[in-house]
């Protein structure tokens, strides 16, 4: 991946206590290689723990609290999995509505794992072709999606992974996606 791609591209990553570690850590690495700024926005101050596959992982430094975060200052937003990150989210209304203003204004959306159950929540899931970690088929399901069990999935501005085997096909495909984003803070990037 060209290390220009993705000069000057804001992406938000929403997550709190419970992400799971990888699901973060390797896309982000990616978005940074290829040279967009990535912020860890989270409802929690200081910082937050992920999880590791079967346990407590390392603690990340938040960038940025949820409650003095603005859509408008993103171009796109990654959505790590993980059961209890997305779980807490989904039931957080800040972060419900954070993430339906990137959907609202066709911004890129990246998702992995347990990471759609925040889509669902926005109410951005319906008439979406999806993939997820396979436990959340019937949900996507009955939010009104079409769930593939398939490494990676792209439809409209959404770009979905099942779980962490994927992070090698999804990081390629969120580069992809993300590249076509021309929010504000690219272009003034570009001046």
């Amino acid at each position: 991946m060209a290390s220009e791609t993705l000069n000057g591209l804001k992406v938000a990553i929403l997550v709190t206590d419970g992400f799971e570690q990888v699901e973060m850590t390797e896309p982000r690495k990616a978005l940074d290689a290829a040279g967009a700024e990535t912020r860890l926005v989270s409802p929690k101050d200081g910082q937050v723990k992920a999880w590791n596959f079967t346990e407590w992982g390392d603690t990340f430094p938040v960038d940025m609290p949820l409650d003095g975060a603005q859509p408008e200052e993103f171009d796109a937003i990654l959505l790590p999995g993980g059961v209890i990150n997305p779980d807490k989210l989904q039931a957080l209304p800040a972060a419900v509505a954070f993430v339906k203003a990137f959907f609202d204004a066709g911004k890129p959306v990246a998702s992995i794992c347990h990471g759609p159950w925040t889509i669902i929540e926005a109410g951005a899931a319906r008439g979406r072709r999806l993939t997820s970690w396979p436990s959340l088929k019937t949900d996507l399901e009955n939010a009104g999606a079409e769930w593939v069990d398939l490494p990676v999935m792209v439809d409209r501005g959404l770009v979905t992974s099942r779980k962490p085997d994927d992070i090698p096909a999804f990081n390629p495909e969120v580069i992809g996606l993300f590249a076509g984003a021309g929010g504000p803070s690219r272009q003034a990037a570009a001046e």
